[in-house]
């Protein structure tokens, strides 16, 4: 990320209208949504400027493993490795003990049901609230590849809330915001407070009218001399508590950034643009300003409470803003952009945070039914001898490995500068997916009936276990994202020259003659696809024999992908964005064979073992299936049965460090 703090996007005068303008004009749509989709569209344009080209999304490792002909696979290789110290593994150590010990004495929650504020003290000892923060302002430094597995370790063996905590203060409240994109004056004034726990902090930007629609937002900031005056109402927003810090998204109009003047002195010297510069100066834009919320309810400020299911042992409210004040000051500006690239760039980070958070989690799930299954009997026989328990057991460690894998990856990209935006997509979804299954399908079935008690895993928290599905972004929304920022590029190539097409049809026979370079286009592309397909698919260097055939598979799959893209493309053509179910479709093909792959070189990795590999394996043979639509072999589930016997043994020492749950109501 650049350093510099000349906001060159806001001293010129953006474009107005573009090619996703073209393209959802010509597809029919109304004017609002033309206005809104192309204001997120253009955001994001401007959001990669903030990266060097190199790490921008079309030389993103999945991009070119779709488009560019040859899957580089050494860029699904952990490429910035960890580098941890023995002080900050040390620190690690600390933070987790004082958790466990807390949950161990009954105390980790307090009269209100919420982590409490002994806990919250008592890790400000080791640093843990600053681990994101830089040294030069009391915090750990740490890399995302050094911190997201301090995640999955508390969440296995402390606590997944106070775990989830960390991600939010340190990935998506406020921390990252101004770690990033602060004036120094604002870092000297926040960060050594966020990195001791002084203050703890959250994100808002949800709104009643606005989750994952950002063009919905309402609430207000208006320049009044030295201060920002805001109105509006948030809602859902963690973290959030009296005294606490928020990054608070806002829509700020043109006059009132500080870089109005500059606006103002361009249409001075050119007296042709005043018009647009006129309407820029009154165009509103989201905005993130660094908000301390008071340590009451005032006139101005009203905390919202409401009972909610999910994250309940954090504070989770509604904010209420009326005629609020806050320092002009504290409003942030990236190099590039606005508001949204500061919102993408903590929320990439709280994705990879949500799957380390649910690999630690699954972890737990995977360790409370073993002893239940070497415990529960029916018809004489332990149920963890039956190949039935043993398949989910075997399953649920295929999933932990896969969700280490993607999340060490996108953590060594993220390090590495990568904006990441499609790879952290994966992580969120993976994570989200694997842990409602595993929750549901794996150990709920296998605990049955005594997941419904009070005090039982499952039963207390399952609506936290399902909350990943939803927070961060709803999975089906985010295929869609990931699908259009994949495609993107080849659509301004190929689709724009139909959208200028006046009055464009889709299956208007002018039409299509008159945009038939761009047809031959795709059709050329295809055709050169078709060729090039299995060109690919040698066997890559340092992969272990047992799963060498899963990444000739994954780079196959990669390649059809990209043809069937481009069919897609051809067959609906502007039309595309319209066939949900279908972009979904595609995108899950692509995520699933990127998993296998970063999987496979995860577990292929020096110092992995067997049972690494084995469960690298399981996982994989799952995937191939879903991809290809077949049922299990019996070989499959032979390999889950024989990794079931090996974990049910002891032999999968990623659960090792993680704590036991108690079998309630025994009957024997």
């Amino acid at each position: 990320m650049k350093k510099n703090r000349t906001p060159e996007t806001l001293t010129g005068l953006p474009s107005e209208g573009g090619v996703i303008d073209d393209v959802l004009k010509a597809g029919g749509k109304s004017k609002d949504e033309i206005e809104k989709t192309g204001e997120l569209d253009r955001s994001d344009e401007i959001a990669e400027q903030n990266y060097d080209p190199k790490f921008r999304i079309e030389n993103s490792p999945v991009h070119l493993a779709v488009w560019s002909g040859a899957t580089p696979v050494d860029r699904f290789r952990n490429i910035a490795p960890a580098s941890s110290s023995a002080a900050y593994l040390k620190q690690m150590d600390a933070a987790v003990a004082i958790v466990a010990a807390h949950r161990e004495a009954g105390t980790l929650m307090g009269p209100d049901n919420k982590v409490s504020l002994t806990v919250i003290d008592d890790l400000k000892s080791t640093g843990y609230w600053g681990a994101l923060v830089g040294t030069e302002y009391g915090g750990w430094g740490a890399k995302l590849i050094d911190a997201m597995p301090l995640i999955t370790r508390m969440a296995a063996s402390g606590d997944a809330t106070v775990a989830g905590m960390l991600s939010i203060h340190g990935c998506i409240g406020a921390v990252d915001p101004i770690m990033h994109f602060g004036s120094d004056s604002l870092k000297k004034k926040y960060l050594p407070k966020l990195a001791s726990g002084e203050i703890l902090s959250g994100f808002a930007l949800t709104e009643p009218n606005a989750g994952s629609d950002m063009t919905a937002l309402r609430t207000t900031a208006v320049r009044d001399g030295d201060s920002f005056v805001v109105n509006g109402h948030k809602t859902f927003i963690s973290n959030s508590y009296y005294g606490r810090t928020i990054g608070l998204v806002c829509m700020v109009k043109g006059k009132d950034l500080p870089t109005a003047e500059a606006l103002r002195k361009k249409a001075k010297d050119k007296p042709e643009l005043a018009e647009r510069v006129a309407r820029e100066l009154e165009r509103a834009r989201p905005m993130v300003i660094v908000c301390d919320l008071p340590a009451n309810d005032t006139d101005s400020f009203k905390l919202i409470k409401y009972g909610i299911h999910a994250v309940k042992h954090i504070f989770n409210h509604g904010l209420k803003f009326t005629n609020f004040r806050i320092p002009a000051e504290n409003l942030l500006v990236p190099d590039h952009g606005d508001g949204l690239t500061i919102a993408y760039h903590g929320l990439n980070r709280g994705r990879i945070a949500l799957g380390a958070n649910a690999a630690g989690t699954m972890r737990l799930l995977l360790k409370s039914m073993l002893p239940w299954a070497q415990y529960r009997e029916t018809y004489g026989q332990q149920i963890g001898q039956r190949q039935l328990v043993l398949d989910r057991i075997g399953e649920l460690a295929g999933f932990i490995v896969g969700g280490d894998a993607i999340t060490n990856w996108t953590s060594s990209l993220l390090d590495e500068g990568y904006r990441g935006e499609l790879e952290c997509i994966i992580a969120k979804i993976y994570g989200a997916r694997m842990l409602l299954e595993a929750t549901t399908h794996h150990a709920f079935k296998t605990h049955g009936g005594r997941s419904f008690l009070a005090g039982h895993l499952i039963g207390d928290n399952i609506h936290d276990f399902m909350a990943p599905s939803i927070y961060e972004g709803q999975d089906d929304m985010l295929d869609m994202a990931f699908l259009k920022g994949l495609i993107k590029g080849h659509g301004n190539k190929y689709m724009a020259p139909l959208a200028k097409i006046k009055g464009f049809k889709p299956y208007n026979p002018v039409h299509l003659w008159k945009g038939k370079w761009s047809l031959l286009g795709i059709s050329f592309f295809t055709l050169w696809a078709e060729n090039k397909r299995f060109a690919d698919v040698d066997r890559v260097a340092g992969v272990n024999p047992d799963l060498q055939r899963h990444v000739i598979f994954a780079k196959k799959t990669l390649r059809k992908q990209m043809l069937k893209i481009h069919y897609a493309m051809l067959k609906h053509q502007i039309k595309l964005g319209d066939y949900q179910p279908r972009m979904i479709e595609l995108s899950k093909d692509v995520r699933k064979a990127v998993e296998m792959l970063v999987t496979c070189l995860h577990a292929s990795e020096a110092g992995k073992d067997e049972v690494t590999v084995l469960a690298a394996d399981v996982l994989c043979r799952r995937l191939t299936n879903e991809i290809t639509g077949k049922r299990r072999s019996d070989d499959d589930i032979k390999a889950n049965v024989k990794l079931g016997k090996l974990v049910t043994a002891g032999k999968f020492t990623q659960i090792d460090a993680t704590y036991d749950s108690a079998i309630l109501k025994p009957y024997k």
